[in-house]
Formats: C-alpha cells, structure tokens, sequence
C-alpha cells in the first residue's frame, strides 16, 4: 500500500480441489479490478501445479510462469519475468555491472531462476551455461565464470575453490543451518575476498525479488490502464 498497490490475498481451504482452484484463477481474470495474479507455490499434492499456471491470464501473469510469458521472453519480447531474475538483472544494473560479453554460469534450472534468468542474459549479450545435478566437473565449469550465479537451496554449495578471482557472484540460495542460522548456496567469508562483488545472504537478492514484484505489478497495472 505504501506504493499505491492494493493487495488482496486469497486462501483457499486445505480440501480446494483442482476444479475449485482454477474457478478462482478464472475469476481473477475476469475482474476488471484485479491488474495481477500471484500463486503461491508449491501447491499441495493432488493438485496440477502447472495446469493452475497456464490458467492464468498471461497478462495479469506477475510470477511471468504461463507458457506464453516464457516464450515471450525467449524470442526477447516485451513481457513480465519471473521476480527473482528480474531483480538479480536490476542489481546488476544498478551497480553498472555489464553481462554482454560476460561468461556467466548459472547453476540450478528451476523454472523460478535459473531458466528465466538464462534467458535475460541471453537476451543482454551473454554467453550463458546453465549447470544442474547431471552437470560435470561442475566446479571447474563455475571456475571458468565471469559471473556466477547459484540457485541450489544447498548451504556453502560453492567455496572458494570454485570461484574466479574477480568474478561477481550471485547468492540466490536461502536456507538455515543446524544452530537456525540463515545461509546462503556460497561460503561467503571465502569467496568474499576473491570476488570483485558478491551478494550477502540475507538482505541481497531477496529484498530486489520483493521490489521487483513490485515493479512488475506497476507495470502491468499501467499495461491495461493504456488499452
């Protein structure tokens, strides 16, 4: 509300069926008042995660999930991106640091980061490998980036035995360790003092995923104010 952002949540009864959770999706994009849908996921099982997302008007589309979002930004149209990568290409920005030309490796391919965020760097002029648990020698191949950026959920998944020296790196990971300490997918006080640039965990790419949930509302609210 503080921006001008009206939010309402709706929470469905722990026995809502498929048929009564896509009604309510169908509703949401029906109502002219409504600008932007946001799922919670996961959603529980018996339930068609990905059925309930491609229900989804791909223009009240905020998460940037629907097929259509997707495809949009692979053929590098104009469209709502997932808000993490969103806000990870922000930062990026925001500290003038250029990807075209950049060898970035992103390890982890959920469709929540790793994909979209491949796709915003393709888009930007960067030369992009996505690694995953199938990859080979995958720290030597995170060795090789200019810009690194991890999405496991894996704590101190990466020290500094697989990090560049200069490189940037991106901690997207997020869990806690056995004394409830959060932490983030890189060994921070190793890596720290061979990156050019490193994000903190906490307090790094999480507050730019809320701010660009935002921004993405702003803007899709302003796409169907002007027809």
């Amino acid at each position: 509300e503080d921006i001008g952002v009206r939010s309402l949540m709706f929470r469905m009864p722990e026995a809502t069926t498929q048929a009564d959770l896509l009604a309510k999706v169908a509703e949401l994009n029906h109502d002219p008042d409504i600008d932007a849908i946001l799922v919670q996921l996961p959603l529980p099982a018996g339930l068609d995660e990905q059925a309930v997302i491609d229900a989804i008007d791909p223009d009240k589309d905020v998460d940037g999930f629907s097929p259509v979002s997707v495809g949009r930004l692979w053929a590098n149209e104009p469209t709502v991106v997932a808000s993490t990568p969103y806000g990870i290409m922000a930062l990026l920005d925001a500290y003038d640091i250029d990807v075209a030309g950049k060898r970035v490796v992103i390890i982890g391919r959920s469709n929540i980061v790793g994909r979209p965020l491949a796709g915003l760097m393709v888009n930007h002029d960067a030369t992009v490998t996505i690694a995953h648990s199938k990859t080979r020698d995958l720290k030597q191949l995170a060795k090789e980036a200019d810009i690194l950026v991890v999405a496991v959920g894996v704590p101190h998944f990466i020290g500094a035995d697989a990090v560049k020296p200069g490189a940037v790196v991106i901690d997207v990971g997020i869990s806690r360790g056995a004394d409830g300490k959060v932490l983030g997918d890189v060994d921070e006080a190793a890596v720290a003092p061979i990156a050019s640039a490193i994000t903190p965990v906490p307090g790094g790419v999480g507050p730019m995923t809320i701010a660009s949930l935002m921004a993405q509302t702003v803007t899709l609210a302003k796409r169907r104010a002007n027809g």
